[in-house]
């Protein structure tokens, strides 16, 4: 797990987020939404730099200075973790369910994968990407 130091900056559609370590932006709509952004941004900057064999920075251990109005904070990102949900390798996986749920499934066409996909992405309250 790795902290960086970021900078949140008031602007018209909420803030925008400076990660000087690392010399990228970001923005969010308000605080939360700039912070989750801020950590989605340092996961995929630093996912490709490593993917393309290049070191990623270490975080800096002070936080940058900041104008009157801005907020200087640590933004936690665990990259592993951010590898691993961004992995959408298909993988086997052997479900049981009733004989006469199969045969009407089958009889409409309908895809074992893609219903229960579809299923987990909606009890999880997963947003699926377009």
């Amino acid at each position: 797990m790795k902290a960086y130091p970021i900078v949140l900056s008031p602007c018209e559609v909420g803030f925008l987020v400076s990660i000087p370590d690392l010399d990228i932006d970001t923005q969010g709509s308000d605080v939360a939404e700039a912070l989750f952004m801020a950590r989605d941004a340092i996961g995929a900057w630093a996912t490709f730099e490593q993917d393309m064999g290049r070191p990623v920075p270490e975080p800096s251990t002070s936080l940058p200075p900041t104008a009157p109005g801005e907020i200087a904070a640590y933004v936690d990102i665990d990259f592993d973790a951010y590898r691993k949900d961004l992995d959408t390798t298909a993988v086997r996986t052997n479900v049981s369910l009733p004989r006469n749920l199969k045969r009407k499934a089958e009889a409409a066409g309908l895809s074992f994968s893609s219903v229960l996909q579809e299923a987990l992405r909606e009890k999880l309250q997963l947003v699926e990407a377009k």
